[in-house]
Parts: structure tokens; C-alpha cells; sequence
């Protein structure tokens, strides 16, 4: 257990350096933005006045490290300032936005995660079948297609060709929960179609791979049916890759689906983010920024306690 604890304790401290790194991205990116910041939120008509005094106000006239170390403490807190567009704290704008993606990538794993398990094992059970290479094909096939691209396909044969779902996700805060779930379908079917495939290859892989090892054949000897093998001897020896690509996968679903977001109108952080780029609200764009890295991280650093926890000799690499 103390070898688990440091190495949760010294994955946590490059995870931190590591959202540091990013934090410090994330500033200069925005310093390096064209344009004055307040001509572009006040307009050219304003005065010369009136962008002076809105220049003081957000401190941009201070050294570059000073407005960073400020930005990062408020950071470090929970308070990110307030949107220039409408003026109301960052933190309640991400809490809300926050959430709905949340929910959205909670619906797409809840699909997506079990499809891939089942299909990889499967997959890997009838391997060189006529079953497995249909899989593979329709796989590869989703993998190559960006998201938009599915997300209009399943618009057009959902939303308009049968009128079944919503081509807009349509929800707000007292939203019904029922309903919440009808709205998100097509956002939530679009991500389920794009990460199954990687999840579900890496299944199989892993496991044809530990297939081909002595105790699988000796369980084959034994009188072990196939199926058997796979799931009593094969899979709990393959949670580790499939642990990191699943966490790899959640990641993309949380910090990646701005496009899908924006195809479907869902109110999520993704929709803000791309706003506020539009809108030049740089407090927010920042803050949701900086929400997606440390959200990644995270996810990353709960695959590597899970795959130790599941394979304790990846604490000794040699």
C-alpha cells in the first residue's frame, strides 16, 4: 500500500506541474492574441477615455506576471473573475456548463464503454471471423470519420428523415430529467460512435495478445472453453491498456467535444468556450481552458492508480 500512496503522491505532483505548464500556455496564448482586448469588447466607437479607463479596470496596463500570478491565485481559489460579456462570475457560468457536459459524457460512456467491452471480446473470441472483420471494418470505418460528419448523418436520418430525435439539444437548468435524456441523444449517440471503435480495438488487441501466453494455453489444455478463457483468464490480465484507453476516451469526451457541442446548440463548456473565443471573453476562455486540462489530468492520473490497483507489477517496471 505505501508503494500505491507514492506513487499516487508523485503522479499528483507532476500532474499539478504539469497543469502549471498549461496554465502558463494558456496565459501567453491569450497575451499573443491580435488586437487591443478592450477596443475589441467596447467597439471602435468608444472613446479614447473610456478605453483607458476599462484598460485600468481589467489591469491591463500592469506587467504581463503580474496579471498572470493574479489570474493563477484567483485560480487556485475558485474564483476566475467575471465575463466581460455579461458580467457575472466565471465560476457560476462553467458550474452550469460544466455540468451539462458532464451529463453529456456520463450518456456517451454509459452507451459507449460496455458496446466496446462486449465487441472487443467478442472480436477477439471469433477472431478472423466473418464477425470479427465486419467489426474491424465498421470500426476503422468510425474512426474515420470526423465528428461533425456524423453528427449531421445521424441529423439527417433522425431529426429530419424520421423526426425521432431533436436536431438541437434544447435544455436549461429545470429541465426534466426525461426530457434532459431525449434532447441529448443525437450529441450523445455522435460520441458514442466516435470512441467506441478506439476503445473497442484496444480491447481486442489486448486480449489476442494475452492469448498467445503460456497459462492461456495451459487453461486451453485443461478443458477451459473459449469463452472462458477470454473472461476468466485473459480479461482481468488486459484491465490495464484497457483502463488507459478508456481514460484516454473520457478525457476526449469531456474536453473534446467542442465540436459536437456546437453542432447540436448543447449548452455545455465547449458552446462557451467557443462563444466567449467569439465574443473575445477572455477571463472565460481562459477559465475553460484551464477546466479541460486539469480534467484530463485527472482522468489520466484515476487510469494509473486503477491499472496498478489491477496489475500491481507495473510498481516495478523492471
Amino acid at each position: 500500500m505505501t508503494a500505491i500512496v507514492r506513487m499516487i503522491t508523485i503522479r499528483l505532483a507532476l500532474g499539478l506541474v504539469t497543469l502549471w505548464i498549461v496554465s502558463v500556455v494558456i496565459f501567453i496564448s491569450v497575451e499573443f492574441l491580435p488586437g487591443d482586448l478592450a477596443e475589441a469588447v467596447l467597439g471602435q466607437s468608444a472613446t479614447e477615455a473610456t478605453l483607458q479607463a476599462y484598460r485600468d479596470r481589467l489591469g491591463l496596463e500592469r506587467p504581463p506576471l503580474e496579471r498572470y500570478l493574479v489570474w493563477l491565485s484567483g485560480a487556485w481559489r475558485g474564483d476566475f473573475g467575471v465575463s466581460l460579456v455579461n458580467g457575472q462570475p466565471i465560476s457560476d457560468l462553467i458550474a452550469v456548463r460544466l455540468g451539462n457536459t458532464l451529463f453529456l459524457a456520463a450518456m456517451a460512456a454509459m452507451i459507449a464503454i460496455p458496446l466496446a467491452l462486449g465487441l472487443g471480446i467478442l472480436a477477439a473470441l471469433y477472431r478472423n471471423s466473418w464477425f470479427d472483420k465486419t467489426i474491424s471494418v465498421s470500426t476503422l470505418s468510425a474512426i474515420s470519420f470526423p465528428e461533425f460528419f456524423v453528427a449531421y448523418i445521424l441529423v439527417l436520418l433522425f431529426a429530419i428523415n424520421v423526426n425521432l430525435f431533436p436536431a438541437l439539444a434544447n435544455i436549461g437548468i429545470g429541465t426534466p430529467f426525461g426530457e434532459r435524456v431525449y434532447n441529448s441523444v443525437l450529441p450523445a449517440l455522435t460520441l458514442t460512435l466516435v470512441i467506441t471503435a478506439h476503445m473497442m480495438r484496444m480491447t481486442r488487441a489486448a486480449i489476442i495478445n494475452l492469448l498467445a501466453r503460456p497459462y492461456i494455453e495451459m487453461a486451453r489444455l485443461k478443458g477451459a472453453s473459449p469463452s472462458r478463457v477470454i473472461l476468466h483468464h485473459a480479461l482481468p490480465n488486459a484491465v490495464a491498456p484497457i483502463v488507459n484507453v478508456i481514460a484516454l476516451n473520457l478525457g476526449y469526451l469531456i474536453t473534446g467535444v467542442v465540436i459536437v457541442e456546437v453542432v447540436f446548440v448543447y449548452p455545455g463548456l465547449g458552446q462557451l468556450l467557443v462563444d466567449s473565443v467569439t465574443r473575445r471573453d477572455v477571463p472565460v476562455v481562459q477559465a475553460a481552458c484551464l477546466i479541460f486540462a486539469a480534467t484530463f489530468i485527472l482522468l489520466n492520473l484515476i487510469a494509473d492508480v486503477v491499472a496498478v490497483l489491477s496489475d500491481p507489477r507495473l510498481l516495478h517496471p523492471k
